[in-house]
């Protein structure tokens, strides 16, 4: 019995050992390779956004036809992530991800000299395809190698990486482009992700826990067709949509007219904006936080109710009131994509992975549907009619909210982690 018990007990230590833990070299490895992964992954996807003014000047196409330099790339990523997941079930989470960075960053780079706009488009939308395969796997990955004890951690130095690569990747191109030209900008993003990618390569710890899964997709649509019955996963959806939507829109048209008369910016200035995005942090955490006291139904509405009192200001003819507004959106737009990124997460139940999958596909059709369409309303009135889309898109889900609020409450259910906002930063 006592022999019995000595083996049971070391099966259980050399099992304890192979978890990733906290002060280990492997969760320093770890940690140092998805902070690169995080930060070269929305580096590559956002660095467009505030380049599409000197696309529109250089291939001489509408901002609703440079606009879509990242609706395109946004809008097959969120068709991809649906799948993502998957193939990694069966080929491998390392693999599946090496190649998803190394592959994004080279592609990224191509697409600096591309000498026509449609082959632009064409590499931008291949890219929407290999990046998929990080943002969707690497929670998988933390989720399965961390120790329950140290995946908070990982997952919030994952984060950091993420929200400091969308808003770098903005910064460089917008600030490079001003000197060098934005071939340069994105190079430089291109050069810096191909880093990124060989650091995480070397640094990322094999997979120890990994269980290959064979592909069935009879059984994936049956997972992921169940969620539409609940009353308010598909309306959860839907916010995701809004929200991006309309917070994508914003920053996609905000470089025309502030590089127009009467505020004449230059890019760097204009690129220099996009340093607003640190407020996200703090409204994410704070709105998430009041949301668990008070209720994410009391709260919600409160987020897009500051997202159209932004809009309202972005209206003014005062660059400080502009920029009062932008912030409210932020701050708005951050906040409630945590609220609603949770909330999905409490409603799914055993169907957590495929709601998570569901909602950012939903989240990243709103960039690219939403930041493409509204392209066509500052052509036919300027950034008014870029202010009344966005009003509406905002409008529709504060009505939403208000709909949410009156949805029964799930009785007995804990609050799980909500890996959605972990892996999908704007």
């Amino acid at each position: 019995m006592g022999r019995l018990q000595n083996i049971q007990a070391e099966i259980a230590l050399a099992i304890e050992s192979d978890w990733i833990r906290h002060g280990t070299p492997a969760f320093r490895r770890t940690n140092l390779a998805l902070f690169a992964a995080g930060f070269a992954t929305f580096g590559l996807l956002y660095c467009v956004q505030p380049l599409m003014p000197e696309f529109t000047r250089d291939y001489h196409v509408s901002a609703a036809t440079s606009a879509l330099s990242l609706s395109l790339t946004t809008g097959v990523l969120a068709v991809m992530m649906l799948f993502a997941g998957a193939v990694s079930d069966a080929v491998g989470r390392k693999s599946v991800m090496v190649v998803s960075l190394l592959v994004s960053a080279v592609l990224v780079l191509i697409s600096a000299w591309m000498p026509s706009w449609t082959a632009l488009l064409v590499v931008r939308t291949v890219l929407g395809i290999t990046l998929s395969g990080l943002p969707a796997v690497a929670m998988t990955y933390l989720s399965e190698e961390m120790h329950p004890e140290s995946i908070g951690l990982g997952m919030g130095l994952y984060i950091s990486g993420s929200a400091v690569g969308g808003m770098s990747g903005r910064l460089i191109t917008g600030v490079l482009s001003d000197y060098f030209g934005w071939h340069i900008g994105v190079s430089v993003v291109g050069i810096i992700g191909l880093v990124c990618g060989l650091v995480f390569w070397r640094a990322l710890p094999p997979t120890r826990h990994f269980i290959p899964q064979p592909l069935r997709a009879r059984a994936l649509f049956e997972r992921f067709t169940r969620m539409f019955r609940d009353p308010g996963l598909p309306w959860l959806f839907l916010e995701g949509f809004l929200l991006l939507g309309a917070f994508v829109t914003v920053y996609n048209y905000l470089g025309y007219r502030l590089l127009a008369p009467p505020f004449n910016l230059s890019q760097t200035v204009v690129g220099l904006i996009f340093g607003i995005y640190l407020i996200g942090t703090f409204s994410s955490a704070w709105m998430g936080s009041l949301a668990g006291r008070l209720g994410r139904r009391k709260v919600l509405w409160t987020a897009f109710a500051m997202m159209l009192v932004g809009v309202g200001l972005t209206m003014l003819s005062s660059l400080w009131l502009i920029m009062l507004g932008i912030v409210a959106i932020t701050f708005g737009f951050f906040g409630g994509h945590s609220i609603v990124s949770s909330w999905v997460g409490r409603r799914a139940g055993n169907a957590k992975a495929q709601a998570s999958s569901m909602y950012l596909f939903g989240y990243y059709m709103g960039s690219s549907i939403a930041g493409a369409s509204g392209g066509l309303f500052y052509a036919a009135a300027g950034w008014n009619g870029v202010a009344a889309f966005v009003g509406v898109l905002v409008l529709i889900g504060l009505l939403i909210a208000w709909k949410l609020y009156q949805l029964p409450p799930l009785v007995n259910v804990a609050t799980p982690p909500t890996p959605m906002t972990k892996g999908a930063m704007p």
